[in-house]
């Protein structure tokens, strides 16, 4: 692997979201309202229990709904909404078979497409704001070494050297806290900035 990503403490997780771009977008899709080790170690779960090594958007897409809610539902859950969030996963995957050829890599990569371009590309897919877009940007040039012209700009604060934001900057367990840390700063002053 060019790029070994330390994101889940799980070694077959990390591995699976270093090799296979569509788990690494899957487990940013997943990363809300649970921890941010939890939500990028579900594709490993994903592929485990459709029994692959990797994971294959039109698969996915194609998918019998309720059976691949099973699949998240089963113990441990693949999400705290598994009902939900398969079918997040599901559009998200339809939307890169249908589009993208079925290959993840490709809405950063198919014609040599500048940071914004990338940024446009995320807020377009299934499940992605306008944060969750940037974040992803940020963890693609911080840690993938996919790095288009402009693309921390695009990514605005999320994007900046040394930053403690967002699962981009997460390389170890001290930085996983680090993260925490300012989350934790963050909600409290958006809470007292509201009081």
């Amino acid at each position: 692997m060019e790029h070994e990503l330390h994101l889940t403490g799980d070694a077959g997780a990390d591995a699976l979201l270093s090799s296979d771009p569509l788990a690494l977008i899957i487990g940013a899709l997943l990363d809300q309202q649970v921890a941010m080790e939890v939500a990028f170690a579900g594709p490993k779960k994903i592929a485990d229990r459709m029994g692959r090594d990797r994971l294959d958007a039109a698969e996915i897409a194609r998918y019998d709904a309720d059976a691949f809610t099973g699949l998240f539902s089963q113990t441990p859950a693949v999400h705290r909404f598994p009902g939900s969030m398969a079918k997040r996963v599901q559009s998200l995957c339809e939307v890169i078979a249908s589009e993208y050829g079925g290959r993840a890599d490709a809405v950063w990569t198919r014609g040599d497409p500048d940071g914004k371009e990338v940024l446009k590309r995320l807020k377009a897919l299934p499940g992605y704001g306008d944060q969750k877009a940037r974040i992803f940007l940020a963890l693609l040039g911080k840690q993938m070494g996919v790095r288009p012209e402009g693309w921390r700009q695009a990514a605005g604060p999320y994007g900046e050297e040394g930053a403690r934001r967002s699962i981009a900057d997460v390389v170890d367990e001290q930085t996983l806290n680090e993260v925490r840390e300012a989350k934790k700063a963050m909600k409290a002053a958006a809470k007292a900035k509201k009081s």
